[in-house]
């Protein structure tokens, strides 16, 4: 009820009685960055509500190899899928960057979804965001033909809410060549090459870590072969 950092976020933005239920059940903590809040394959003991700061969620084989599948955003629920389920946590939540989350317990929150028919409409359209980053993943990694094609439609997707200006697009870029090939089934070596390749046919630039889009239209054309 007192947090400061809140904003008009899903599970922040109600009333405030359904708010009072939420405090009281929910314990605040920090993580510094690389922080594991859980593990792919553990029982699911609740869900995180990241109120700052940005989680890493990937999967990994027996053999040690690893993908990004997203990065959850401030404001978003860490774990929601198997605390619905009851399913094992299908991924790892690890900490990109400090962050600040509430954790509930999976039987109070499925008792409080039960209750309020707002908050599970919410929870739906959660469920579907995560679908929709699943389809988009599967995308990356199935269904582009080349590695350009897959590094084009990365950067078509994170700019999708960016404003044009001048013919440019603009965005901030915090991920690493290493996170970039890791979320699209790729080498650093072969993203930092396309990059290159990429700046050097004028189609992109970076200023820092600022990624500019100097010609979505040529982008289009990679993903659209």
């Amino acid at each position: 009820m007192t947090c400061p950092l809140r904003r008009e976020r899903l599970f922040c933005n109600l009333p405030p009685t359904t708010l009072q239920q939420i405090d009281s059940m929910s314990s605040s903590a920090t993580y510094p960055k690389g922080a594991v809040l859980f593990v792919e394959g553990q029982e699911p003991n609740g869900i995180f509500i990241l109120c700052h700061g940005r989680v890493k969620l990937s999967a990994s084989s027996a053999g040690g190899k690893s993908v990004i599948l997203r990065f959850a955003e401030a404001g978003e629920v860490v774990g929601l899928p198997s605390t619905i389920s009851g399913k094992p946590y299908e991924l790892t939540a690890e900490a990109f960057e400090p962050s600040q989350a509430n954790f509930i317990p999976r039987s109070a929150f499925l008792s409080f979804v039960k209750e309020h028919g707002e908050v599970a409409l919410r929870v739906a359209e959660m469920l579907s965001d995560i679908y929709y980053s699943a389809c988009r993943e599967v995308r990356y990694l199935g269904l582009s033909a080349s590695a350009e094609e897959k590094l084009a439609r990365f950067m078509l997707d994170i700019t999708t809410k960016s404003v044009e200006l001048n013919g440019q697009v603009r965005t901030t870029l915090t991920l690493t060549h290493d996170e970039i090939a890791e979320m699209l089934g790729l080498s650093r070596e072969t993203v930092t090459r396309i990059f290159a390749t990429f700046k050097r046919k004028k189609l992109v630039n970076m200023q820092g870590s600022t990624l500019i889009i100097t010609d979505r239209s040529g982008l289009m054309q990679l993903v659209e072969a």
